[in-house]
């Protein structure tokens, strides 16, 4: 599960691994694993991630912990056709953020 990150330009890995609910090390892991993932390194070798990165980010998380995907099986999915995964990705986030939205106009009214 993800939890939304507040606006800024760069994160570091500390902030993803807490919004993602992982380990720095899982997150490493994926930036060698997974080639759409190139966070900025500062001069001390720390890892900043973009909002891009996030979005990458939560389309691996969802590949690989919510669809149940190997490693291998989400590079492949993500290389067949991206552009499609990336839409159907952000199809699913907006409708999730209606259902809490919804979920909470409902609590209101009860």
């Amino acid at each position: 599960m993800f939890v939304d990150l507040p606006e800024k330009r760069y994160y570091k890995i500390g902030e993803v691994a807490k919004a993602f609910d992982l380990k720095t090390s899982h997150i490493r892991f994926w930036e060698k694993e997974f080639d759409i993932l190139k966070p900025k390194k500062n001069k001390k070798g720390n890892r900043l991630f973009t909002q891009d990165d996030i979005k990458n980010l939560k389309l691996i998380y969802h590949l690989v912990k919510e669809k149940g995907f190997t490693l291998e099986g989400a590079k492949s999915k993500m290389k067949e056709n991206p552009k499609s995964i990336k839409s159907n990705h952000e199809i699913i986030i907006r409708l999730e953020n209606i259902k809490a939205e919804l979920i909470k106009i409902k609590e209101q009214i009860s």
